[in-house]
């Protein structure tokens, strides 16, 4: 449709359009409509039903992410343990833990264990180098405030008590150690989403499902939404006053079609996974942690493997994987055509540089994809030595797109392994690149939004914020006590104490 024809539609008036029905959108859709209750909402999703894509419970690990026991946040540089982003991590999912917390005590999220259940956390490593490692990184984490109760064991006889599956069939020669904590959390963000949108159907927002966004043009202080119904080819226009792209993969094309300056430079690399998913319910019932290892030389950091315990729609499930795979595609039913069209001049020099850097990663992606099913099992028999290929199923996992950064300098652009904030300069639109630590701190990420697009407002929503997210301003780490109080609140009303 011509920008001509465009203005000439009738357009329907809104203050907030949230792009996409997943985690992201359903949370800052929360905060607005408890620190704004009169100001309009509506949601576009392409898909016909909310949280399908990465938010779905069967596109992503469903690790509530505090790095408890996720290795690739507690790097070894040189000799020594850095737990930084770990802290960091683990200080975003409390204020995920409050925010939560605060809708269920309100009604909005009116049954946690529908989609928060409690899982052990288990760091897993083998040979001496990686139980050194894992000594090490206890250490570092035993005495600090935010990773209470961490414990840890290198004998074969707790090993075995925890982690019958690990250890049934493994070596007496085979070297191993696990660091671990009772404190972690398996979510459901899938059906966290969809209490979320359910509570603000009631509370009048309109969510259009079969609904894609072709365009996005400015139009005077306002933003011209242009969506095509995916079923009938009819075409609407919605003037927003604030926009927010939070459609997992497809945030990038729709905020280079917004032309907004801040984007220029922006890439993003597509990677896909896939899991081995059991079938056999005697293994199941076995096992109860997510397992964590180190992660294989080059792989991203969303391929950290690991034996998952989940449980979804109130049944235990078992996973293993990451695999990584590629396709240009953005989202999992997304186009082959995704990338190439991402393609523009003001980014294809950050785009080529990471393609020369990472070197490293397109040659572990490539060695992935030629594994067949038994190599892929030969990779959990390293977890869990006696696995049987007849218990297990290969199933497709989310599609992630990887930001590729323009930074200043001869090196042009710089792969993330993260979650990346991109905003116009006057606060009217706003998205969210990248992936994990991604749906685990949504609450976190989406208060970055309210600071970075409602200045204004943020002294006059002060005192709300605070109610919502008590610790708002506060660094857990260094508030002892004020941890303690937020973890003793949480865990009863997320009822995780029984």
């Amino acid at each position: 449709m011509s920008d001509s024809a465009i203005s000439a539609t009738a357009a329907a008036e809104v203050d907030v359009a949230l792009i996409g029905a997943g985690i992201m959108s359903a949370t800052l859709g929360a905060f607005l409509r408890t620190l704004e209750p009169q100001w309009s909402q509506i949601v576009f999703e392409r898909l016909d039903a909310p949280a399908e894509e990465s938010s779905s419970p069967w596109n992503n690990a469903g690790t509530g992410h505090s790095a408890l026991c996720e290795l690739n946040y507690t790097p070894e540089v040189r000799g020594r343990v850095e737990i930084s982003k770990a802290v960091a991590v683990n200080e975003k999912f409390q204020v995920s833990r409050q925010f939560w917390s605060y809708q269920v005590n309100q009604g909005v999220l009116p049954d946690p264990r529908e989609w928060i259940n409690p899982v052990p956390h288990v760091s897993f490593g083998r040979g001496e180098e990686q139980v050194n490692y894992l000594r090490k990184r206890y250490e570092k984490l035993a005495n600090h405030p935010l990773f209470p109760n961490m414990r840890f064991a290198d004998d074969r006889q707790k090993f075995e008590e925890m982690l019958p599956l690990m250890a049934e069939g493994r070596p007496e020669t085979d070297k191993v150690a696990i660091s671990w904590t009772d404190a972690g959390t398996d979510i459901n963000y899938g059906a966290l989403t969809k209490q979320f949108l359910a509570a603000a159907q009631t509370h009048g927002t309109e969510i259009r499902y079969g609904h894609v966004v072709e365009n996005l043009r400015r139009d005077g202080d306002k933003w011209k939404v242009i969506v095509k119904n995916r079923h009938t080819g009819d075409v609407s226009v919605v003037r927003a006053n604030f926009v927010f792209v939070g459609a997992g993969g497809m945030a990038l094309p729709l905020l280079q079609k917004s032309r907004i300056p801040e984007i220029r430079g922006y890439g993003g690399f597509p990677v896909s996974g896939q899991w081995l998913r059991c079938t056999n319910p005697e293994i199941i019932a076995q096992h109860s942690a997510k397992v964590y290892g180190k992660a294989s030389v080059g792989a991203p950091p969303m391929s950290v493997p690991h034996l998952d315990t989940r449980v979804i729609d109130g049944e235990k499930g078992l996973l293993f994987g990451p695999y990584a795979g590629w396709t240009p595609k953005f989202l999992k039913q997304g186009s082959w055509f995704d990338l190439p069209k991402s393609l523009k001049i003001t980014n294809v020099a950050s785009m080529l540089s990471v393609g020369f850097k990472e070197f490293g990663l397109t040659k572990y992606l490539i060695t992935e994809l030629l594994k067949d099913k038994e190599a892929k099992l030969e990779a959990l028999r390293e977890y869990m030595p006696n696995a049987q290929e007849e218990d297990w199923e290969l199933v497709t996992a989310g599609q992630r797109v990887q930001v590729i950064k323009p930074v200043v300098g001869p090196s042009f652009g710089k792969l993330e392994f993260g979650t990346n904030l991109v905003s116009h300069l006057d606060g009217s639109i706003a998205g969210l690149l990248g992936a994990s630590p991604g749906a685990s701190i949504a609450p976190a990420a989406m208060l970055e939004v309210l600071e970075r697009c409602f200045g204004d407002h943020m002294v006059e929503w002060g005192d709300k914020i605070k109610e919502m997210v008590p610790s708002y301003g506060v660094k857990l780490a260094a508030n002892k006590d004020m941890f303690n109080d937020m973890w003793d609140y949480t865990q009863a009303t997320l009822k995780l104490d029984n």
